[in-house]
C-alpha cells in the first residue's frame, strides 16, 4: 500500500478552490533536504503551525528500505479570506495494505499527516490533519494530475497559487507490487 497509496497517494490529492486568492508564492521552504518528517520504516506525525495548512508534498521512494518512502511537507498561512480556525481534528485512519479515497469532512483543509509503517505489508497507514475555518471555503474540487506515473518514482507536488488547497488524497494498492 505504502508504494501504490503513497506513490499514488497524490495522485489523486483532492484541491479545493479558495475564495479570491490573489496572491502567488515562489518555491516552498521544506528546509533542509536532510531534514524529512520521518525516516524509513518509522511513523511520524507532521502538523503545520495554528492557521497554516499544507501546501507542498515531497516524496521519496527506496525499495531497499522496506518499499517505503521519506515524506517531507511545506505549510502556508491559509488565505485570509477563510478568516480563522475554528476547530482542528484528526480523520478516520486509511489502514495500511488497502486502497482508500479520503477527503476532510466538514469543509476542512488538511494541516498535517500522521503515518504508520507496517513491515508485514510494506506499506503505511494514514491519518489526516483537517482544520474547518470561520468562513466556508467556497470550492469546486478536482483530482490533481500531479503524481508520480510508477510507485517508485519520486514525487514533489506544490500548490502554485494561494487560492489552492489540499482537501484530500487517494491511493490505489497493489499486493504484488506493494
Amino acid at each position: 500500500m505504502d508504494l501504490v497509496l503513497l506513490s499514488v497517494f497524490l495522485p489523486l490529492v483532492t484541491v479545493a478552490w479558495g475564495q479570491y486568492g490573489d496572491y502567488n508564492y515562489g518555491p516552498y521552504n521544506y528546509g533542509d533536504n536532510d531534514e524529512w518528517a520521518n525516516v524509513y520504516r518509522q511513523g511520524f506525525n507532521f502538523q503545520c503551525p495554528h492557521g497554516q495548512v499544507i501546501v507542498a508534498v515531497r516524496s521519496v521512494f527506496s525499495k531497499k528500505e522496506g518499499s517505503d518512502r521519506l515524506w517531507n511537507y511545506a505549510c502556508m498561512p491559509a488565505a485570509q479570506s477563510l478568516g480563522e480556525p475554528t476547530e482542528c481534528w484528526w480523520e478516520e485512519i486509511n489502514r495500511a495494505g488497502t486502497e482508500w479515497y479520503q477527503t476532510c469532512s466538514n469543509n476542512g483543509l488538511v494541516a498535517g499527516f500522521q503515518s504508520q509503517y507496517f513491515p508485514s505489508v510494506l506499506d503505511r497507514e494514514w491519518q489526516f490533519y483537517c482544520c474547518r475555518y470561520s468562513r466556508r471555503c467556497p470550492y469546486s474540487c478536482w483530482l490533481t494530475t500531479e503524481y508520480p506515473g510508477h510507485y517508485g518514482e519520486d514525487m514533489d507536488m506544490m500548490m502554485y497559487s494561494y487560492d489552492h488547497y489540499i482537501r484530500g488524497a487517494t491511493t490505489t494498492f497493489s499486493a504484488v507490487d506493494r
